[in-house]
């Protein structure tokens, strides 16, 4: 197919310090689509410092409106502007709060979606804000309903299914890691024992679970190190129940880390925990695994999809502390379980491109417009 010009409407843009998944998603397949010659813009929120309109890795970057009103600007930019210019299809990135752009835009339309907060929002957000989101996720049910749908994992595609909604219509596109980037196994552990945390430190994310695991397991290894990797607004309270287990000397937060610090502190790592209750798909397993780390994560949509269990690293019951608990002190306690764990987790890593990512969201692109016309 002939050069195309794409627009995708999300919340965020990679910049964004409120960004993740969803933002990594986009960014790492669209910059590679841009790549190939198309054109691709991006209409997103400001946030404090950013540019009004930027060239990120070739994707024009079109910004308005804050974090918390940017839905409401999407409908009148795209009539008064997005419109004019002539655009071979629209991509609609839901988050939250969908844009509900089936209702008015006139060109083929996609939707990508990662998961549905569901009930989960309510242990994150305030009952106001909660119910806002929860109920306006409802209406992805009757606004999408027709609409063809990217999304990150086959748990996803399953939740889609369960409110109604026609398989056929769906495509999945993994997220990936860029593997030359990565040691994929040329790394060694550090001679103390370290667990780790790896993600943003929300309260729906569970990472408090992993503070009391992590007391139950270190009396039998007393060595044993807990790093915490990422920011959020759940650190203070995290930090405080750290003081009141008594983990504070073990305990590191390292908040924001760059790349290679995270890769480094990752191949330092001896297991990743991931305690969230719900996921997209989980990329920092993948990433985990790519630094020949093993992975013990909730047994939740999402997740489930990331880890290949007994292989690439471990899953617990959601919520099951103890049973955790019992998963780090498994893979601590026997070195023949843990390389094992730790050589499937970059055998499995090393399935995930983004290159091929960017070729197959290219390829359900073009057969959306080609469907269009017909």
């Amino acid at each position: 197919m002939e050069k195309l010009n794409i627009l995708v409407v999300n919340w965020q843009c990679i910049k964004n310090p409120s960004g993740g998944g969803a933002e990594v998603h986009f960014h790492e397949i669209f910059k590679r689509i841009a790549a190939m010659g198309h054109n691709v813009t991006l209409f997103c929120s400001m946030f404090p410092g950013a540019e009004a309109e930027e060239m990120i890795d070739g994707i024009r970057t079109i910004r308005k409106g804050s974090r918390s009103l940017f839905n409401f600007y999407v409908k009148s930019e795209y009539r008064t502007r997005f419109s004019k210019e002539h655009y071979d299809i629209i991509i609609d990135d839901i988050n939250k709060i969908p844009f509900y752009m089936t209702r008015y835009v006139k060109e083929p339309l996609l939707a990508i979606s990662h998961h549905f907060f569901g009930k989960s929002i309510f242990r994150e957000a305030r009952f106001v804000s909660a119910i806002y989101v929860y109920l306006a996720e409802k209406l992805v049910d009757v606004y999408y309903n027709k609409a063809p749908f990217v999304v990150v994992s086959q748990s996803t595609l399953d939740e889609f299914v369960s409110r109604g909604f026609d398989s056929n219509k769906f495509s999945i596109v993994h997220n990936a890691i860029e593997q030359k980037d990565f040691p994929m196994g040329g790394c060694e552990k550090s001679p103390n024992p370290v667990i780790t945390y790896f993600g943003r430190l929300k309260k729906y994310k569970s990472p408090d679970h992993l503070l009391r695991a992590f007391a139950i397991v270190s009396p039998s290894f007393p060595t044993a190190e807990l790093h915490i990797i990422g920011r959020g607004d759940f650190r203070p309270q995290m930090e405080k129940l750290v003081r009141e287990l008594g983990i504070t000397e073990k305990t590191t937060f390292f908040g924001f880390v760059s790349d290679e610090e995270k890769k480094r502190l990752l191949s330092l790592s001896h297991c990743v925990v991931n305690t969230s209750m719900k996921e997209g798909w989980g990329i920092t397993n993948i990433e985990a695994n790519a630094c020949r780390t093993l992975t013990i994560s909730a047994d939740v949509p999402g997740l489930r999809d990331s880890v290949l269990n007994g292989v690439s690293g471990l899953l617990y019951k959601y919520g099951d502390v103890a049973a955790l608990a019992e998963k780090i002190h498994e893979v601590l306690s026997s070195e023949e379980r843990l390389n094992h764990l730790s050589e499937g987790a970059v055998r499995w890593a090393s399935e995930f491109s983004w290159d091929e990512s960017a070729r197959k969201m290219l390829e359900v692109v073009e057969k959306t417009i080609i469907n269009y016309k017909l």
